[in-house]
This record gives structure tokens, C-alpha cells and sequence, in this order.
């Protein structure tokens, strides 16, 4: 899935939720069943997701809701993975590149 968020220090739960197209409680949810989630919190209790975030919650999304793996699957796969930040961060930024380009191409 290609998630469209403008590159940032923070994100909101609002935001994080609508790149995804899911709900904000499953973002919850999913905080609480996976330890590589944890977003900041203000004294207020809003979350801020930091990119590192963003790109762990794509991770969890491709292997339950693309792979349709359990959560337990899921969570095994995260702990056998050593998860390269800088490297998907970079995969990220080629991917909005390429849909960038292909937005180009068609506009042409």
C-alpha cells in the first residue's frame, strides 16, 4: 500500500488513520498488542507518530491486512525481522516518487 503523508516530525492520529484508510481505535488497538508501536504522548494523551512509527504501522498493515496473517503471526514476523528504518524510509520516498511521476506521465 502507498501511503501519501508529507514528511514530518510528527503525525497525528488522525492523519496516520486516514493514509491507511482505517480507523483511529485500530491504530489503538494495535498499540497495545504491538510493543514497536509507541507513539509519543502529550500530557494530554494525544499521540504523535514519528515516521519510525509510520513505517512500523505500514509493516503490521501489509502483513494483516494485505497477507492476512494473525496477529500472532504478525507479531512473530516483527520479532524475526530486523526492521531497517533508513532503508524503508527510502522505499517509501521512491514510491511517492514513482506515483508522482505517473501522475505526470498521465497528465501528459
Amino acid at each position: 500500500m502507498h501511503i501519501n503523508l508529507p514528511e514530518k516530525r510528527y503525525y497525528s492520529i488522525g492523519e496516520v488513520a486516514k493514509a491507511f484508510q482505517v480507523k483511529p481505535s485500530l491504530l489503538r488497538f494495535w498499540e497495545k498488542e504491538f510493543t514497536e508501536i509507541q507513539p509519543k504522548k502529550k500530557q494530554s494523551g494525544t499521540r504523535k507518530y514519528t515516521p519510525e512509527n509510520v513505517q512500523t504501522i505500514q509493516y503490521i498493515y501489509h502483513l494483516v491486512k494485505e497477507k492476512g496473517m494473525t496477529l500472532q503471526g504478525a507479531k512473530n514476523q516483527l520479532q524475526h525481522k530486523t526492521f531497517d528504518a533508513p532503508k524503508q524510509v527510502l522505499l517509501s520516498k521512491l514510491e511517492r516518487i514513482k506515483a508522482s511521476l505517473e501522475q505526470l506521465k498521465e497528465n501528459l
